[in-house]
């Protein structure tokens, strides 16, 4: 089941406490991290624990999970690949 990218903007803003950035603001196809949204590695792990608690995706190996997290789009894409039925 595909997810949409502005819910998960939203989840992404709220969860990490951004401050004057709007879901709009966000290119669902810009970097996370780095040039684009600019997070960084604390970041990251906020992010991990967003997809268990909210999607129920574990990832255990940081290598299989580092593509994902490349923008938006990737992330919601890997969301629907790994989400529980």
């Amino acid at each position: 089941m595909q997810i949409s990218t502005h819910e998960l903007k939203s989840k992404i803003i709220e969860s990490l406490k951004l401050q004057d950035i709007t879901p709009e603001q966000i290119d669902d196809d810009a970097p996370l991290f780095g040039t684009g949204l600019g997070l960084d590695s604390i970041d990251a792990l906020e992010l991990v624990v967003l997809l268990e608690k909210d999607y129920g995706i574990v990832i255990k190996d940081i290598e299989e999970g580092r593509p994902a997290f490349r923008s938006v789009r990737t992330l919601a894409d890997f969301i629907a690949a790994k989400r529980p039925q």
